[in-house]
């Protein structure tokens, strides 16, 4: 579809599609490249300088009759002067609530979202929700739409044969994920389980100032291909965030695609995602929502997660649930149909398409 163009104005770096082999990549980006090149389409990066095929450097492009801008609504009138007579869609891959910074930025650009007629493009319904509601505090139900299409998994992702190790734990997010709040629960873990092991990488987008902890393995920033290797021999993801609620959750639907279950709690998409309750662990009702977590609890809960975590007996749900499957009662996972590249991108062609 060399008539859609996919508009990038908030990458740290530019990106294509070697970068997947070669380097750490990011959730959005990687999940933007396969989308782009599974339709052929061109994209564009607002840090490139030197156009190499499909990917472009700013600038104007004939032929162009569909944009997708990527995530910040701010780069709108750059889109509306390079391609004036392209249809828009706004692909959203952060939580937007009614009040928070994300959303007073889409505010800032509500005349351009009505004027333009965009459409809003989700990764869960789960964040599409929340999506709506802003949208409808704005003003704009009815006339901006928000739909959802998943983020795509590679199809060739697979179980394979490699052993388990049942004292290995994985953690491959961005450190702002709950990372600390991860490394207490492990700690809490380590204290049942002493031979527990716990290897954590990082897209590379935010710094890994973590303390290093007993049992604890910290490998920087991975390419893709060497993450999927280490989740591999994994028991599970281990994965007990709620200070971000994830929007996806690329790191649940391929951990699942590469037969490895996921231990995380009950917050953003995971359990959309997952589909398996046995994985998600639940909050209780007054910290499910993620304004809860950050908004309406006591300022010492709002800064102390672990506090917060061992009162909802948190910790000890981790560590019940690690026993029964280090004793064989693992769950049995596999892709999932609904997050295959080639079923995601039907439904951006099918968007896109006149």
């Amino acid at each position: 579809m060399s008539s859609v163009l996919f508009f990038d104005p908030v990458c740290q770096q530019p990106y294509d599609t070697r970068t997947l082999a070669e380097r750490a990549s990011g959730g959005t980006e990687s999940s933007l490249t396969r989308v782009a090149d599974a339709l052929g389409a061109y994209v564009m990066q607002h840090n490139r300088t030197v156009n190499e095929g499909r990917y472009r450097a700013p600038g104007r492009l004939q032929g162009v009759r569909s944009v997708v801008l990527n995530r910040d609504s701010r780069a709108l009138p750059v889109v509306r002067e390079l391609f004036p007579d392209a249809r828009v869609y706004l692909w959203l891959h952060d939580q937007l609530r009614p009040g928070s910074k994300r959303a007073r930025r889409l505010a800032a650009t509500s005349a351009l979202l009505r004027e333009m007629g965009v459409t809003a493009v989700c990764v869960s319904d789960s964040q599409r929700r929340g999506v709506e509601a802003v949208l409808a505090g704005l003003g704009l139900s009815g006339q901006v739409r928000a739909l959802t299409i998943y983020n795509p998994v590679d199809d060739a992702l697979a179980p394979d044969a490699t052993p388990v190790d049942a004292d290995k734990l994985v953690f491959f997010s961005s450190p702002n994920k709950g990372l600390m709040f991860s490394l207490d629960a492990f700690g809490a873990l380590r204290r049942a389980v002493p031979q527990l092991r716990l290897v954590v990488a990082n897209p590379g987008y935010k710094a890994d100032r973590a303390s290093r902890r007993a049992g604890v393995e910290f490998l920087g920033a991975l390419p893709q291909g060497r993450v999927h290797a280490e989740v591999r021999g994994a028991l599970c993801t281990f994965f007990p965030n709620f200070a971000i609620p994830e929007t996806f959750g690329l790191v649940f639907a391929e951990s699942h695609a590469l037969g490895t279950p996921v231990l995380t709690v009950d917050c953003g998409a995971a359990l959309e995602v997952l589909g398996n309750p046995v994985e998600v662990l639940p909050l209780r009702p007054a910290y499910r929502a993620y304004e809860s977590v950050v908004g309406a609890l006591p300022a010492g809960l709002r800064r102390g997660p672990a506090r917060l975590a061992a009162s909802a007996g948190l910790f000890d749900q981790f560590v019940a649930r690690i026993t029964q499957w280090r004793a064989g009662a693992r769950p049995h996972v596999g892709p999932d149909p609904r997050f295959r590249l080639a079923t995601v991108a039907a439904h951006w062609r099918a968007l896109l398409e006149p």
